[in-house]
């Protein structure tokens, strides 16, 4: 710390909880939040128009990241076979200009998509039956629910639509 920055590890420290403190207050109110009905209705018209994909709100993935200083009674829980060490796995939704709307970052013995979606919170409303109207219409039929795009790992959802990894022919 002190050669890089040329400042004590106290003084590096202090400046990293000012700066963790200063982004949820500068971007909390556009970036760092759930999509308003006005936002999503945004979305699906960019979407349409850009992708040809009506109705879709963001493409859905996870990713793992190295925790190189996690504690080492926990390490068994976060670690998987095809990592060297622990990680922990960040969910993720964006949108058509890159808005992460939605980040949520794993828990114990979440190590994969499969079991991450299970935990995540992100699909509560739609099992609970209280999310807000994101419905909408395509070739002259009302779909009431959301859906995102995802690769092959995924379940069968109807919320859920699998990318083409191969395509195989001019329409796929």
């Amino acid at each position: 710390m002190e050669e890089y920055l040329q400042m004590s590890e106290t003084v590096a420290h202090e400046a990293l909880n000012t700066f963790c403190e200063c982004i949820p207050q500068l971007y909390h109110k556009k970036y760092l939040r759930n999509p308003t009905q006005t936002d999503i209705q945004k979305i699906y018209e960019v979407h349409e128009q850009r992708h040809g994909f009506p109705g879709m709100l963001g493409s859905h993935d996870c990713t793992h990241w190295a925790w190189e200083a996690c504690p080492v009674a926990w390490q068994g829980q976060y670690h998987r076979g095809d990592h060297d060490g622990p990680t922990i796995i960040l969910e993720a939704v964006a949108s058509f200009d890159l808005w992460i709307w939605h980040a949520f970052f794993g828990m114990p013995d979440a190590n994969n998509d499969i079991a991450m979606i299970n935990v995540s919170p992100l699909f509560d409303c739609l099992v609970n039956g209280v999310g807000r109207d994101t419905s909408f219409s395509m070739n002259g039929v009302i779909y009431e629910y959301i859906y995102y795009l995802v690769d092959g790992i995924y379940p069968d959802w109807a919320t859920l639509v699998h990318s083409f990894t191969c395509p195989t022919d001019v329409k796929r």
